[in-house]
């Protein structure tokens, strides 16, 4: 392995902003971290500070490029962040020019879950699929469609946002300004939702997460580790979100019909909780069930590692 090909990847979020040295194979060898900064130039002196340490490890010129994973909108040419709600870079911020001139290297922008979808191309469970989704569940769902080892962005960099198909018309609010989307009901705030939805509609007064439900303060963390030990409202719950995973997937598969549906994001570390139901209804939900083949269905291999793993790479192959 040549120092010349080791990169910076970041994945840039709402809360935290990660940073790792990444070798070829898709390695992290070093990081950093801190709390995402609120204002656009605190969040650039940031990025600016974590890169000095981190090729301040290594000899002169062996960092090559920089990659930013970010939760937002980016234009086709990955330039620009149009939009990113959780960041302090907005309207069209040329944010990889302002960034390339300061370190001086070059940067690759591109979308968080296209920057783990890469990743799990790369290094992880889609390395042998050529059109396959990635579905990542987190505070809301984000999503990859790739083809033949190329991102599909849609005409305007945005696709495709499965998170916000509306299921529900009229249904809960959605922070997209919609109602009723897909993620309202299949992420890990939904979890919290419907937790309190189910509560309060009686029954699971018995229950040890129905208290914190009602009272408006269980976590997607309290809802999972209820049902782990067997919690009637938590296991009730967590059904009711494999079964809105399941009608969503076989939107995905209506539509795209893919071969492989890798699920990322934090929730999907407690797949075992949810997979095996999401499966059966995404099967029966399909047009034509029963006489069609079904994608293969499985966790993600890179875990929180994925978008500055990918990233890292796009940076790389940019150079």
């Amino acid at each position: 392995m040549s120092e010349a090909k080791l990169t910076i990847g970041f994945d840039i979020g709402g809360t935290n902003t990660r940073a790792g040295v990444v070798d070829e194979d898709g390695r992290i060898l070093a990081v950093e971290s801190t709390a995402t900064p609120h204002t656009s130039e605190d969040l650039r002196s940031a990025i600016v500070g974590m890169v000095d340490r981190l090729r301040q490890r290594y000899p002169s010129g062996a960092i090559g490029s920089v990659g930013l994973a970010v939760a937002g909108f980016l234009d086709p040419e990955c330039e620009v962040v149009r939009f990113a709600p959780h960041l302090p870079w907005q309207d069209n911020a040329p944010v990889r020019k302002i960034l390339q001139d300061e370190l001086r290297l070059p940067v690759r922008l591109e979308h968080d879950a296209n920057s783990a979808a890469w990743g799990e191309y790369r290094f992880g469970a889609a390395q042998d699929a050529k059109t396959w989704v990635l579905f990542a569940i987190g505070t809301g769902i984000g999503a990859t469609l790739m083809h033949n080892g190329e991102i599909y962005r849609g005409a305007f960099g945005t696709a495709p946002e499965f998170g916000h198909l509306t299921v529900v018309p009229g249904g809960r609010a959605c922070s997209c300004g919609k109602q009723g989307c897909l993620e309202r009901y299949a992420s890990g705030t939904a979890l919290v939702d419907t937790a309190v939805s189910i509560a309060t509609n009686g029954g699971f007064e018995s229950c040890g997460l129905y208290r914190k439900a009602v009272d408006k303060r269980a976590t997607g963390n309290d809802v999972v580790a209820a049902a782990r030990t067997g919690d009637a409202l938590g296991l009730a719950t967590m059904d009711h979100f494999a079964q809105w995973l399941g009608q969503g997937l076989s939107l995905v598969c209506d539509v795209l019909d893919p071969e492989l549906i890798v699920l990322g994001g934090g929730v999907s570390r407690d797949a075992d909780l949810f997979l095996g139901t999401a499966q059966k209804t995404m099967a029966r939900s399909v047009v034509g069930a029963g006489f069609r083949p079904l994608p293969a269905l499985q966790t993600a291999d890179l875990g929180s590692q994925a978008g500055m793993i990918g990233v890292a790479d796009l940076a790389r192959h940019q150079m």
